[in-house]
């Protein structure tokens, strides 16, 4: 599998605070790329520094064999890279329709397809077609930030706690549509519920305190009580 993702000694810095001391990730086309650790250890830095939003002081982000770390979020978006953020991004005075209007790069025959297949997938915002996204309930708007996000023609996706705050049958639908997504396009994953992790995910990397600490295949993760205990809090 080829190569689409490469961060190598990546350190970043949020005003004062040195938030990414370290972190070395390879994301091989086709595959869910998950990241874990326990809160605060930088993972949302990590996928934001990807993005630009909060650029590396040190390293380099390579995508696709071109360093990106210091080009303008909306460069690097422009490149093939879908972001869904952990606060899920949505306009809510916007209708459901303005808001996947909103996300198009290219209005053609192309995304009018990606928009049926996303509407199948997401038949909620189908139904709320015509409705403030506002109004959506938390796992409505997820899946509308989702949407976002693939509408465009990205060979990557960033999507960041997907199943937080959401009750345990919507994390399911969730769970499937990022799992029909993943025939699609590559993702790389920030999630705390390990169930979803693992059963998505082909292979982790753990960040503790800023640095990557350790990564292989998710089934060996699975099977390695020891390290769930010590960097997940997983007993």
């Amino acid at each position: 599998m080829s190569e689409l993702l490469k961060l190598n000694k990546v350190e970043t810095h949020i005003a004062q605070y040195h938030i990414l001391q370290g972190v070395n990730i390879t994301v091989k086309a086709g595959e869910v790329t998950v990241l874990l650790g326990r809160n605060g250890a930088g993972k949302t830095t990590t996928l934001r520094t990807v993005m630009g939003l909060n650029p590396a002081s040190k390293g380099s982000v390579v995508y696709k064999g071109q360093e990106i770390q210091t080009m303008p979020t909306y460069t690097i978006a422009k490149k093939g890279i879908g972001y869904v953020p952990e606060d899920q991004g949505i306009f809510g005075g916007l209708t459901v329709e303005e808001n996947m209007k909103v996300a198009i790069q290219n209005d053609n025959e192309e995304t009018a397809k990606r928009m049926d297949y996303i509407l199948n997938l997401f038949p909620d915002l189908k139904k709320f077609w015509k409705k403030p996204g506002g109004l959506l309930s938390g796992g409505q708007k997820q899946m509308l930030s989702i949407a976002r996000a693939y509408i465009n023609e990205n060979e990557l996706l960033l999507i960041d706690e997907p199943s937080k705050g959401l009750a345990p049958i919507v994390v399911e639908k969730v769970m499937e549509s990022i799992l029909q997504m993943k025939d699609q396009t590559t993702i790389v994953l920030v999630e705390q519920n390990f169930m979803m992790a693992s059963t998505i995910g082909d292979c982790f990397y753990i960040i503790d305190d800023g640095r990557t600490v350790s990564h292989g295949s998710m089934k060996q993760l699975k099977e390695d009580e020891e390290m769930k205990r010590k960097y997940l809090g997983i007993a």
